[in-house]
């Protein structure tokens, strides 16, 4: 079992992708999760020079691209072609980028949760992710913070390595669902982690790995017969008064340092 460490980019709004490198190879990251985004330079639409480009200063750092975190809502109310159409272009970049998996959010509204509109949208992409490579990856958020509850968008397609979960430490728990829950419902849909801490369920205000209330060290005790990326997500972009995304990056190391297989 083996674990890669990575830093979104989502805690350096603004930063070009070449300086978030190498704060992430200065704190010994494998690998750059990039938020693809119209507010930064990779988004939707990156012509394909300026992509090239993008990898190259990735491989360059002597990183890889972990993962590309797009917004893409899969349940969300309203027609299918937009969200197809957009996950289509999410799943294109990353096949430009490299990148193994692309990360979407359910958003469903309202009293229906959406499960029928995500397989369907999320159906109509399987054969590009086939054909690229590159796994969806359902983040346990919003209308879908639990692991039982994003389970249900990805399971019916009994193809973990093409359509799988994302769990963000920080949802489930303050959702009520202990994180053994968590990964003994997830089994082989669990296809990639991000540390994140809070003071607690009410306060979601971020604070560095092990300053808050979410339970990382059994976390880490509970990953450890697994294999992937594990992801710092310092939501600096949301929360433009926090720290610096050195100092919780400084915290991530160490408790991946700790809890790596």
């Amino acid at each position: 079992m083996s674990w890669r460490f990575a830093v979104s980019t989502l805690g350096m709004p603004g930063v070009p992708v070449r300086e978030a490198a190498q704060v992430a190879t200065e704190h010994g990251c494998h690998g750059l999760e990039i938020r693809v985004h119209p507010d930064e330079e990779v988004h939707l639409g990156l012509a394909g020079s300026e992509a090239d480009r993008v990898r190259g200063q990735i491989a360059d750092a002597g990183l890889v691209v972990a993962c590309l975190a797009g917004y893409p809502k899969v349940c969300a109310p309203g027609p299918d072609e937009p969200v197809v159409a957009e996950l289509r272009a999410l799943i294109e970049l990353a096949g430009r980028l490299g990148a193994p998996a692309v990360r979407v959010f359910p958003g469903a509204v309202g009293s229906d949760n959406g499960d029928t509109a995500a397989h369907g949208r999320i159906g109509a992409v399987l054969h590009d992710l086939r054909a690229s490579g590159v796994q969806l990856l359902v983040e346990t958020h919003d209308s879908h913070p639990t692991g039982e509850a994003a389970l249900r968008l990805v399971e019916p397609f009994a193809a973990p390595k093409q359509v799988a979960v994302l769990w963000d430490a920080l949802h489930p728990w303050r959702h009520g669902e202990a994180p053994a829950r968590t990964r003994a419902v997830l089994g082989e849909y669990l296809g990639y982690f991000q540390i994140k801490d809070a003071e607690g369920p009410h306060n979601r205000t971020p604070l560095p790995p092990g300053q808050g209330g979410v339970p990382l060290a059994e976390c880490g005790e509970l990953l450890r017969s697994w294999s992937g990326w594990v992801s710092l997500e310092w939501e600096k972009a949301w929360y433009p008064e926090i720290t610096p995304v050195t100092v919780p990056l400084r915290a991530a190391a160490a408790w991946f340092a700790q809890w790596r297989p």
